[in-house]
């Protein structure tokens, strides 16, 4: 039985693309608490770091505008994965992917209590918050999380994306503000204009600096959102490719540029360096310091949005991908719940936010983590995650444009996901040798063994994982149209179709 095609009004122009793009990677909250992530590891080479993030970046965005070229339908990574290499690896990019959404809604909301812990602090509210005063934050905003995931509220993704476009600006101003300070005079330290900031301090290896290089990844992370935008386009096989790469280079320049007057601005000594990594809001310190504590106060605030709607974006996609992986395979019943009244998964959404509040306290309370320690370990994890369903996505695009030869390239280009490969596999590399020692152990652990569930349950199960590799692939528009993955068995396509 057919059902009706739908699709998307195609509306968006090239720029309203870009600016939706930019806004999901939420640059204001990355700038503002990632760099001192990198910091831990690298030291004062934080904008080294996220230089070699942004030169991976960059490869990276060619394999998203390859598939979007080919591809020019509303998909999401393991969709394109799916299409590309088979529904397999399908399914193990879309477990892998909802392991790094889960992983960022964490992040993402203990980051915003973070900066709403220091707003309170610069405000006089709270001069000396107890260490778990970003918990109780964080289990405030999980609350409406939730109230909002499962309902849709266009309006207030418009008022989050406006929100995050004034923080931007106002980081950036600000950010050529304190440079000229520096270039022409000092901080109050004596900070100065070095460029030393991209040279490694005495003792710190390369594996410390592809430690750092992971926060400069997780500021990368919802670069390539633009290709889910395919079907509202108006050009898009244009628009999107440009788009993606239009979003890595504003990143790259962007994140850049931010980071070493953050980290020029606090200073490169080691005691300064240590400042720059305890502070509860980089920008928002620097503002207060170098021009006024109310424009540095407006920045926390722009932040702690930016962050929390993140962790709502995250929520919203990793209860969808829960929803979505449960109805193509075990098809557990309460997980099939489906509001009425607004249509959405409730209780994958319900059951994403209570393990995302679980896990959090769980850390904390058997481990004595604080929250920047579940800040820095979860982000590390996601992205770790992530760079994995990268790998897939970059090796998918590798068999579209040299095995199967479905879209025409030069010969030449074999080079660009190869060197994506090589700089995603060493980072990876990296954070496993030398095998980190002590609370950082578990890390590696924790990514890896997400990632080994999805592999064990395809091994075990390979015909289920496979029928819900399809059924993943074809709701997102990628099968069986215009897929470079030729399907072997045609029939059982269109007996998922027909039931």
């Amino acid at each position: 039985m057919q059902s009706e095609q739908r699709h998307l009004k195609k509306e968006l122009s090239i720029w309203q693309v870009v600016g939706l793009s930019v806004a999901l990677m939420a640059p204001s909250m990355a700038a503002n608490i990632n760099p001192q992530g990198s910091a831990s590891a690298a030291g004062r080479a934080v904008p080294l770091t996220f230089l070699f993030a942004a030169i991976g970046i960059m490869f990276i965005a060619y394999v998203f505008v390859r598939l979007t070229q080919h591809f020019n339908h509303a998909g999401s990574v393991f969709g394109f994965v799916g299409a590309t290499i088979g529904p397999r690896f399908g399914v193990i990019a879309g477990w892998s992917l909802m392991g790094t959404y889960i992983s960022y809604a964490l992040v993402t909301s203990i980051a915003s209590s973070i900066f709403a812990t220091s707003l309170l602090q610069s405000l006089g509210v709270m001069k000396n918050p107890p260490s778990w005063t970003p918990f109780l934050i964080q289990a405030i905003e999980l609350s409406l999380v939730l109230m909002l995931a499962v309902r849709p509220a266009k309006k207030g993704t418009h008022f989050l994306l406006s929100v995050e476009g004034l923080t931007v600006l106002m980081i950036v101003a600000i950010s050529v503000v304190i440079l000229i300070k520096l270039i022409v005079g000092h901080g109050p330290q004596g900070q100065h204009f070095t460029l030393s900031v991209f040279t490694p301090a005495k003792g710190v290896t390369s594996s410390d600096l592809f430690l750092g290089v992971v926060f400069g990844f997780l500021s990368f992370a919802g670069f390539e959102a633009s290709a889910t935008l395919g079907e509202e386009a108006k050009h898009p096989k244009k628009d999107i490719p440009r788009a993606i790469l239009w979003t890595a280079v504003f990143g790259g320049i962007y994140f850049v540029f931010v980071t070493s007057v953050e980290v020029m601005g606090f200073g490169t000594s080691s005691k300064q360096i240590n400042s720059f990594i305890n502070t509860g809001s980089l920008l928002g310190s620097l503002g207060s310091t170098y021009v006024a504590s109310w424009i540095g106060n407006l920045i926390t605030v722009g932040t702690v949005i930016s962050a929390f709607g993140c962790a709502l974006a995250s929520t919203v996609g990793a209860s969808r991908l829960l929803f979505a992986l449960n109805r193509d395979s075990v098809e557990t019943k309460p997980l099939l719940v489906i509001s009425r009244r607004y249509d959405t998964p409730t209780v994958a959404t319900a059951a994403v936010v209570a393990f995302t509040a679980l896990v959090t306290w769980f850390v904390a309370v058997i481990l004595g983590s604080s929250a920047f320690d579940e800040f820095n370990w979860f982000g590390t994890i996601g992205t770790l995650i992530l760079l994995v369903v990268y790998l897939l996505a970059t090796a998918g695009a590798f068999h579209l444009l040299f095995i199967s030869k479905k879209l025409e390239v030069p010969k030449y280009e074999m080079v660009m996901p190869i060197m994506a490969i090589a700089i995603l596999g060493y980072t990876i590399f990296r954070n496993v040798y030398p095998y980190p020692t002590g609370a950082l152990a578990w890390l590696p652990a924790a990514s890896g063994g997400w990632v080994l569930v999805s592999l064990v349950v395809v091994a075990l199960r390979p015909k289920l994982a496979k029928k819900a590799g399809l059924r993943l692939t074809q709701n997102e528009g990628l099968i069986p149209q215009d897929s470079a993955y030729e399907l072997d068995h045609g029939h059982e396509a269109l007996d998922l179709e027909t039931r």
